[in-house]
């Protein structure tokens, strides 16, 4: 795994992605993969960015199979929509990364559903998501679901007794719960995943600290965020980079179910693609599954959403 970038990715000819995000990471994402001979769906909410992402990937991969669809994670509605749509237009499906978020709103904001906005649109939006592309996924070859977690997943901590942040909400304590219920998801999805034999792989991965919008579109530019990003640039790196750990765990054969990717260098912030130690919390069972239950009820799934 020595200095891998996407140049190492294998041919994706004959192979699907679905990426959710439109820039940034996503746009990365997006590039290697049509790059590499994969038909790609680019999967978000604002159907001007989507445009600008597809054109961007065919100047950039002349032919490449690459399309927009709308999908709102915020709203449970359109996961569902979204889903079908696609079962509607193919036959299977082998790669889901699930990579869209939303950083640190200073006031707390809820989805159309009602639920905090980070904890809907970073882990529930792509819990249902995952859900409703489960059985394209299982039709797939060698499928894999890679889910984005974060650096701030180490200090988060999941509040069961106040997921939502009706009672108290700081906006990156928020976040870190976020991060560390998507990281929560990716692990209980392999184990999911090898008890029923869907034979879906489910990493997880992560940017370290990477140049995107996320902070501006979150926390906003004068945030404390904001600042060390605008003021102390060399601090973060580029997004080609911070998209290397995904790439690496959607592509590589020798990435491994149920694993954790990061970047290699100082501290998992920046570098190549390297295994890394889940935090702790991330390691619970116990609180994986209880959170698997309590994501089947507030997205009000049927027994077998996941069959």
């Amino acid at each position: 795994m020595n200095r891998w970038t996407a140049t190492d990715i294998p041919t994706q000819h004959g192979r699907s992605a679905v990426i959710t995000g439109t820039g940034g990471l996503a746009l990365e994402n997006a590039l290697a993969l049509a790059h590499a001979g994969a038909a790609v769906v680019i999967a978000g909410r604002n159907p001007e960015k989507g445009a600008h992402a597809v054109a961007t990937v065919a100047a950039a991969a002349p032919g490449a199979a690459v399309r927009f669809e709308i999908l709102d994670l915020a709203s449970l509605e359109s996961v569902a929509r979204f889903a079908q749509r696609l079962a509607d237009q193919q036959e299977g499906l082998d790669i889901l990364i699930n990579n869209a978020a939303v950083m640190a709103p200073p006031t707390r904001l809820v989805t159309s559903d009602g639920f905090e906005l980070q904890f809907g649109t970073n882990y529930l939006g792509h819990f249902a998501l995952t859900a409703g592309l489960l059985p394209l996924l299982k039709r797939g070859r060698q499928p894999r679901v890679v889910t984005l977690s974060s650096v701030a997943a180490r200090g988060g901590a999941i509040d069961f007794d106040d997921l939502q942040a009706e009672h108290g909400y700081r906006p990156m304590p928020v976040y870190s719960q976020s991060k560390l219920a998507c990281l929560l998801f990716a692990l209980e999805l392999s184990r999911q995943s090898q008890w029923h034999g869907w034979g879906v792989a489910s990493i997880a991965a992560h940017p370290g600290i990477t140049r995107t919008d996320l902070i501006a579109n979150g926390a906003g530019p004068n945030s404390a965020p904001g600042r060390l990003r605008r003021f102390l640039p060399f601090l973060f790196q580029p997004a080609w980079q911070g998209a290397l750990p995904t790439l690496f765990a959607a592509t590589d054969p020798s990435a491994q179910d149920g694993s954790y990717y990061g970047p290699h260098a100082l501290g998992g912030t920046r570098g190549y693609p390297a295994l890394e130690k889940p935090p702790a919390r991330a390691l619970d069972g116990a609180s994986a599954a209880r959170l698997w239950e309590e994501s089947c009820r507030l997205a009000n799934m049927p027994s077998d959403a996941w069959r």
